[in-house]
């Protein structure tokens, strides 16, 4: 997930409780990505989605 982010151009932020915070530079929206191994599909494209260009 997280490669996956940085490839879009995404850039880590910071560290929270459980999460870590990424915000995509072009759209400055940011979003917590949980610090699982694994999550779930549903929320992997809810993430990919905020983050991506069209935010």
């Amino acid at each position: 997930m997280i490669k996956h982010l940085e490839e879009m151009g995404c850039v880590f932020i910071r560290h929270g409780g459980k999460h870590d915070w990424y915000q995509n530079p072009k759209t400055k929206v940011s979003q917590p990505v949980p610090r699982h191994r694994e999550i779930k599909e549903q929320l992997a494209k809810h993430i990919i989605k905020m983050l991506g260009d069209e935010g």
